[in-house]
């Protein structure tokens, strides 16, 4: 996506030197929600972006790795030998992470290239018992689509709940629920002690039986490519980017999931593994390489999004939670929809909408324009969120 991205926003403004897209992967760049969904489900044979890159001119160079960049001689190394580069923008995006030990064992899959899921759809069209590792976002969105499928799923979850690194445990705690609507089991408090054929062995000693096991255990950027090259990485992997994403190295920018970058807005270095991220960033790349000289540097700093949709739900996030002093509720998490809103010094820092979408999008506006709110009205369901500002 942020590679895509980058190359098309390079053209779209105006930059008419050569622009060439190099991928691993050998199939035509490709979106990856849908992988989760309806790739999984077989509703979409591929996720292939529409895009045209014979008219806009952009080289595809796809089933090549990169193993290596040179900085003073500006080339990367490839198997197929070194290609020449004036400016480089690294989109290499995250891999997931492997659950120790199991490497190697039949029947335990990751969830994150199309081959991945194409793996996965057997699974779901023979209704195969499955184990999934991890209740995050990609666990959440699997097992809602291998019950669809007719699957019998138990989620294992090593914390004591639902997303329990991205939530607090207050707004994670209903989350839990869902998993039992949806006829899924959620097993939380559980560390796997080891994966057979078969089954997953806990370490209390329950072992449950799995003809397949999905691993979602969070994911880290794909930057190992890059040890050598003098480029500066973050304690997370992380290419240290500047806030117009230029890397430590001159000419070398990074973009999506494998950046870092420093916001303004939220005061510390964000990491956003999400895919508004990367369509997003590519525009700010792409402004900082066709500035005309004299022209100040882009800034990139958004209110991060995402959105998930599990067990019939709609989940959508924007913001950054981490430095606010106050919690609003919207709504009953009992109910079908709420909305749960942070607050730092009486502005909007981020907000949290099941099945409200409306309340997301005013409330990514008040994020954006920093106004302080009324927190007795920003309790009030019935009142739009956007009438909240004082």
């Amino acid at each position: 996506m942020a590679g895509v991205q980058t190359a098309v926003a390079l053209r779209e403004q105006g930059f008419t030197g050569p622009v060439t897209l190099i991928g691993a992967e050998p199939h035509q760049p490709y979106d990856r929600p849908p992988l989760s969904k309806a790739v999984l489900l077989g509703n979409a044979e591929h996720s292939a972006f529409d895009v045209d890159f014979e008219a806009l001119d952009i080289t595809l160079r796809l089933g090549l790795d990169v193993t290596g960049l040179r900085a003073a001689d500006h080339e990367l190394d490839t198997p197929d030998g070194p290609v020449p580069y004036d400016v480089l923008v690294v989109a290499t995006g995250a891999e997931p992470l492997a659950l120790p030990g199991s490497e190697g064992v039949p029947g335990v899959h990751l969830l994150r290239t199309l081959d991945d899921a194409a793996r996965l759809r057997p699974v779901l069209e023979q209704r195969h018992d499955v184990v999934v590792v991890g209740a995050g976002w990609i666990g959440a969105e699997f097992a809602t689509a291998a019950r669809a499928a007719g699957c019998a799923v138990t989620v294992v979850e090593a914390a004591g709940r639902p997303l329990a690194g991205v939530l607090p445990a207050e707004v994670a705690a209903p989350m839990a629920g869902w998993y039992a609507e949806g006829g899924a089991g959620l097993l939380t408090g559980a560390r796997v002690a080891r994966v057979e054929p078969g089954r997953v062995v806990l370490a209390d000693g329950r072992a449950l039986p799995a003809d397949a096991v999905v691993v979602g255990i969070g994911a880290r950027p794909a930057t190992r490519w890059l040890a050598g090259s003098g480029i500066e990485l973050g304690p997370d992997g992380s290419v240290t980017a500047d806030a117009s994403l230029r890397s430590s190295l001159p000419d070398v920018y990074a973009v999506g999931d494998c950046a870092s970058f420093p916001s303004a807005r939220y005061g510390e270095r964000l990491l956003v593994h999400h895919w508004d991220n990367a369509l997003q960033g590519p525009r700010t790349v792409a402004a900082a390489l066709t500035a005309r000289e004299g022209d100040g540097l882009p800034v990139y700093d958004p209110v991060p999004y995402f959105w998930s949709e599990q067990f019939g739900r709609f989940v959508q996030y924007a913001g950054h939670h981490a430095g606010a002093d106050a919690l609003v509720w919207r709504g009953d998490p009992a109910e079908p929809s709420w909305t749960v809103c942070w607050l730092r010094a009486g502005a909007l820092v981020a907000v949290l909408a099941v099945g409200r979408p409306r309340d997301l999008a005013q409330g990514r506006k008040l994020i954006e324009s920093g106004v302080e709110l009324a927190p007795e009205r920003v309790a009030d369901p019935s009142v739009p969120l956007k009438s909240a500002a004082l």
